[in-house]
């Protein structure tokens, strides 16, 4: 393992460079080309299997053992957000409006780390590593579940992840078993009322009226509908209406997101939506249009394969470096593999000292101690050898 380790450190600033390349050249989920051409030349140099167009842009690097036995998959997502980079860095983005703002170009640069350094010790490897680069993270319904359609994880036992965490300090590690993470919902309503003067509401159907009863009413399902003791968000972040300070709407639009972790729970919050604005746009004679989309669903780490992971890490990190991951009402589409194959997902600190790197994932100014790319390398090798060597 030591030998393992001091490969990964001679290799850093390669490292380093693939990810300030690709934050350089982000690519928008569903549109990773480029990102994906540029991983595949990577890991073709590294001696391994390549497969391509797996879910749309996804790729996998196959690495068979000289022996055999179980197979393990690791995965890093790569797609960018439709946010402008505002950093002064010499890596800043060359794409505008684009910018790698979750650290997803640092999830790429260090599983092909990963990957090349453990190819230089095939000979001891029992069984085999598929090594996920999966795209359109950041858009539901997400990469990874075009993936698990495609068959990725066909012959695969275990599967884990790692996302770089600027909450958390550089060297601590995050490892919760459980739901930490939240089933995602997207929903949009047009109200449509009757347009109108201003100064005669009788003969309009406000649809603004309208809107504004609605998102009331679906601020009541959580605290009145919900059980206290679970866990649920109903969030309009769009309420669009109106042309005039002296015209009466015709048309309102609203957006909004829903987050669950119990599977019940989320059918229950979507029927009450539907109750609720039926019930409303009926009372007002006014009509409506919904499109609800179900997104991610519920991240759950397994049991048996977080513990195996915490206690493996506490052996890199030491236990006092390994805390517990905290559930949190935000999404992730790794939860389509956690709900075929056994695995983990857990967070990897990587903030300093230095205000650069304070700011929230999707932050216009994101960024991130580079040196957490060698704790992601250290903790994919450990486990790697757990179950393989």
């Amino acid at each position: 393992m030591q030998a393992i380790y001091k490969e990964l450190e001679a290799g850093f600033d390669e490292v380093v460079s693939w990810r300030r390349f690709m934050h350089q050249h982000p690519e928008l989920s569903f549109k990773e080309v480029k990102t994906a051409k540029y991983i595949e030349e990577k890991l073709i140099s590294f001696g391994l299997k390549v497969k391509t167009n797996i879910g749309g842009h996804g790729l996998i690097g196959i690495l068979e053992g000289d022996q055999p036995g179980k197979t393990i998959a690791l995965r890093a997502d790569f797609d960018a957000l439709p946010i402008q980079d505002e950093k002064e860095v010499p890596y800043k983005s060359q794409n505008p409006g684009v910018m790698h703002a979750c650290g997803h170009d640092g999830h790429t640069a260090a599983l092909l780390g990963t990957a090349k350094a453990l190819s230089s010790c095939r000979h001891q490897i029992k069984g085999k590593i598929i090594f996920i680069f999966q795209p359109a993270e950041e858009t539901p319904p997400g990469g990874a579940k075009f993936m698990v359609e495609d068959g990725v994880l066909n012959g695969v036992d275990y599967v884990f992840g790692a996302h770089l965490d600027s909450q958390t300090p550089l060297g601590k590690i995050r490892v919760g078993e459980g739901y930490q993470m939240a089933a995602v919902d997207k929903f949009k309503i047009i109200v449509q009322g009757k347009g109108g003067h201003g100064a005669r509401p009788e003969a309009a159907i406000d649809s603004i009226v309208v809107g504004s009863e609605i998102v009331n009413s679906l601020q009541k399902i959580v605290s009145r509908r919900v059980s206290p003791l679970q866990a649920a968000v109903v969030t309009i972040g769009v309420f669009q209406a109106g042309t005039g300070f002296n015209v009466i709407a015709d048309k309102a639009i609203l957006e909004g997101t829903v987050r669950t972790f119990d599977g019940n729970v989320r059918d229950q919050v979507e029927k009450e939506i539907n109750q609720i604005v039926t019930g409303i746009t009926s009372s007002f004679q006014a009509t409506f249009e919904m499109d609800y989309l179900r997104g991610y669903p519920a991240l759950y780490n397994h049991k048996k394969e977080t513990e195996t992971v915490r206690e493996l890490l506490k052996e890199v990190f030491s236990t006092e470096e390994v805390l517990n991951l905290e559930p949190t009402m935000g999404a992730e589409d790794f939860a389509y593999f956690l709900q075929e194959k056994p695995g983990t997902y857990f967070k990897v600190g990587a903030r300093n000292e230095n205000e650069a790197t304070h700011y929230a994932h999707h932050h216009p100014r994101f960024d991130f101690d580079e040196r957490a790319l060698l704790n992601i390398e250290k903790s994919f090798v450990k486990i790697a050898s757990h179950y393989l060597f």
